[in-house]
């Protein structure tokens, strides 16, 4: 009965035709088990109660068939996409067979430089502080700057610790922040994971079992942060490069971050455009109707863990009014 009600009520905020609305959902890391230092991570056992529920409450598409249909103006009632970003290795091994299990479609986007061995900056900095044994890193001094000093007594200091250091390091021109994540983990003498991100064999994996492969730039780069031919070289450099792997035409993306305005501006989304992409995606709440800009459309998750709270979140991300198009008169 619950069930029920739910798709009622998920019918009335998002009918089919005209009116539909679109609601996409965006996940990262499927993680075997639960993570101490990320507790509010989706996890295997999570991501299956997440998928049975949606399966039950929406219809699920694959994201090109639904923006094309939202375009129509024929999309069916209650619909909703499924989205990765950056290409993690527990994205095969653990959501694809939940995935198949529950019969949904997925579209992943792949950050290409990070494939066979590479990692993200944002994972060195979790994984030197995860894995460090010292109870103090002191890191004063660093080419970036100063980053103080953390206590990393437990899990829950560790947890502070990260919290501080990925939003300080975020917004640092990309070169400074590498070098100073480099000297971060030097500090934390570590020997860091090399096996995060998926092989470009599982990315033709994915793509052999009907999921839908999305470009996320080479390496993931704040595209409001660097200019318009770094910015060109990282969307159309992504693109090609999935493409030689997949033999196969690559239609979507996904902005880095994602947030309009702060992580990516209108130039972003005209070279996304003339990079020959059908669609885009942002980070922004809420979700798509026919007046939406395809090139920014907005995603989200619920990230509460009980059925009827999860369900709650999503309708009220339906009531979000559509996202307005960026404009040159917004900071970039």
């Amino acid at each position: 009965m619950l069930h029920g009600l739910s798709r009622q009520l998920l019918a009335w905020r998002a009918p089919a035709g005209a009116q539909a609305r679109l609601s996409i959902l965006i996940f990262h890391r499927v993680l075997p088990a639960p993570d101490p230092l990320f507790p509010g991570e989706v996890d295997a056992a999570r991501f299956e109660r997440i998928c049975a529920w949606v399966a039950r409450w929406f219809n699920v598409l694959p994201l090109d068939a639904a923006v094309q249909r939202l375009r129509r103006g024929d999309l069916p009632a209650r619909a909703l996409a499924i989205t990765f970003d950056d290409g993690y290795e527990d994205n095969h091994s653990q959501a694809l067979p939940i995935l198949q299990r529950h019969g949904l479609p997925a579209t992943f986007f792949v950050a290409t430089g990070f494939l066979d061995g590479g990692r993200m900056w944002n994972d060195t900095v979790i994984e030197a502080v995860r894995r460090t044994r010292q109870t103090v890193l002191d890191l004063d001094g660093l080419p970036g700057g100063d980053f103080g000093a953390h206590t990393l007594s437990d899990a829950a200091s560790r947890r502070s610790a990260i919290g501080k250091l990925l939003p300080a390091l975020k917004y640092l021109d990309p070169a400074r922040r590498q070098a100073a994540v480099d000297a971060l983990a030097a500090r934390a003498q570590v020997s860091l994971p090399g096996d995060l991100m998926m092989s470009s064999q599982q990315v033709r994996s994915l793509h052999r079992a009907g999921m839908q492969i999305g470009a996320h730039t080479v390496t993931h780069p704040i595209l409001a942060r660097v200019d318009d031919t770094t910015a060109h070289g990282e969307i159309t450099q992504s693109k090609a490069a999935l493409e030689r792997l997949l033999g196969d035409e690559v239609r979507l993306f996904a902005y880095p971050n994602g947030k309009p305005g702060a992580d990516y501006g209108p130039s972003a989304v005209e070279l996304a455009r003339r990079a020959g992409f059908a669609a885009a995606v942002s980070t922004r709440p809420g979700s798509a109707d026919a007046d939406s800009d395809a090139f920014q459309l907005p995603r989200f998750t619920p990230w509460r863990q009980t059925r009827l709270g999860f369900g709650a979140e999503l309708y009220r991300n339906l009531k979000r009014p559509a996202a307005l198009p960026l404009t040159r008169a917004q900071p970039t």
